[in-house]
């Protein structure tokens, strides 16, 4: 045994290898129940700490212990990570993360370390920064609402669909419940949509959407005898027989629309597009800061 650690085994401090193997290889795996990748990320931010003892405090391997794990080296540690290794925040704020992990454990298995992992809990790491909300740009939006066309009439089901889906940032099951009875065309013009748990809420529509709407329900529901309030508002036909569409054939109709603007008009359209996205994309094109 080396002289120092004959030390700490005199001083009562517990061996910090055999913690941290016994942390990596039995707590974490098999009685915290994590899986590979993260024992993985932690051994990883584990070993970047020790490393760095080694490379910049000139501590010797073998000579490291918990009395190398107080507050004042972990700031020093996060602001060289920081300034001389340009890491990201997220970077930083993950390799804090094993410590305080590590160290919570440690004070667990041996109370007198109890101290280190409040310590540790202390030290404050910039967040990273969140990304910018995700939605579309007026260029993708104008290109996805008319990449279906007019030239059938499935695409101007289709078309008339993203309107709607648009203009009340409706969700996609939403959209596949609405029926003749929750369009209501008196200005102002309305949708009636009923979402999670059944509630229920009135969304005014636009004056172009109303237009559009209206050429859509003398094509597809002409004629009073069309306008059954149970009659689907976006339907196909199979064997005769009225059917809604059903959320997989929105999503879908939404994702060719996608993929048609991206091969023609606007190349530039996200891989990635849903319904969701479109609220989105809703909320802040409504939102306009002055």
């Amino acid at each position: 045994m080396s002289k120092a650690r004959k030390t700490a085994a005199s001083s009562g401090e517990p061996d910090f290898w055999r913690v941290a193997r016994d942390w990596l290889h039995h707590w974490l795996p098999k009685v915290r129940g994590s899986s590979p990748k993260t024992v993985e990320a932690y051994r990883i931010g584990l070993e970047s700490y020790v490393r760095w003892l080694e490379t910049t405090e000139g501590t010797q391997r073998s000579h490291i212990g918990f009395g190398h794990f107080d507050r004042a080296r972990l700031g020093r540690w996060v602001e060289w990570m920081r300034t001389e290794r340009g890491y990201s925040d997220r970077t930083i704020m993950l390799r804090m993360t094993t410590m305080r992990v590590f160290l919570d454990h440690a004070g667990l298995e041996h109370p007198a370390l109890t101290a280190l992992g409040n310590d540790a809990a202390g030290i404050r790491v910039k967040p990273p920064a969140r990304k910018p909300v995700d939605h579309l740009g007026e260029e993708h939006t104008k290109a996805l609402l008319t990449a279906w066309g007019t030239g059938d009439a499935k695409s101007r089901r289709n078309r008339m669909l993203l309107i709607l889906m648009y203009d009340t940032a409706a969700r996609i099951g939403e959209l596949a419940a609405l029926t003749i009875a929750d369009v209501g065309m008196d200005k102002p013009a309305r949708v009636t949509l009923t979402g999670k748990r059944g509630k229920s809420r009135v969304v005014p529509l636009g004056e172009r959407t109303r237009t559009h709407l209206a050429a859509y329900l003398e094509e597809f529901h002409p004629g009073p005898s069309m306008r059954d309030g149970d009659r689907p508002l976006f339907h196909s036909t199979r064997n005769g027989a009225i059917q809604p569409l059903s959320v997989d054939r929105i999503d879908e109709i939404l994702k060719t629309a996608a993929a048609r603007a991206r091969r023609g008009t606007c190349p530039s359209m996200p891989e990635r597009v849903h319904c969701h996205l479109i609220r989105r994309t809703r909320a802040m094109d409504l939102y306009q800061p002055v």
